[in-house]
């Protein structure tokens, strides 16, 4: 129940392991002679649906952070202006890409961490890394030229 949800084998465990925690304390309120399975379901799928949310919502603030950054190095109005555009056009893409997508381009170029240490965030070898790494790069470039196309 739990992977369908978050479609991530260790996190699913996280899931299931934090609803049994939850299900134990909520046990004075377990209606005796109402099914248990429907019951315990319902905490893991709550629990799983938390974990996404709570995710989504650290990547949103990533990107947002990033973006800010990029702001604050501006040195004109002209300048901010145009930085503020390309982190917003920027900060779009990556929502289109997938969230492995999105967090492996996030890891390694918004909060600058070496391929050695998303391997480690990731539970892979540096190899993998870097091709990951490339191949959601070369799809932000797809996304952000029809992104362009389309603006034009």
């Amino acid at each position: 129940m739990a992977w369908l949800v978050v479609r991530d084998t260790g996190e699913a465990e996280e899931a299931v392991q934090d609803a049994f925690v939850k299900a134990w304390y909520a046990l004075p309120s377990f209606r005796p002679g109402s099914p248990f399975r429907p019951w315990i379901l319902r905490i893991v799928s709550n629990e799983a649906k938390n974990r996404v949310r709570s995710a989504r919502r650290r990547e949103d603030l990533a990107l947002r952070a990033g973006a800010a950054r990029v702001e604050e190095s501006a040195q004109s109005p002209e300048v901010a202006a145009l930085a503020h555009e390309d982190a917003v056009t920027l900060a779009r893409a990556l929502g289109r890409l997938s969230e492995r997508d999105r967090l492996v381009i996030a890891y390694r170029y918004l909060f600058d961490l070496s391929e050695a240490e998303i391997a480690l965030t990731f539970g892979v070898r540096p190899g993998t890394v870097k091709s990951r790494l490339s191949r959601a790069m070369s799809k932000l470039r797809d996304v952000l030229q029809t992104e362009e196309v389309t603006t034009a």
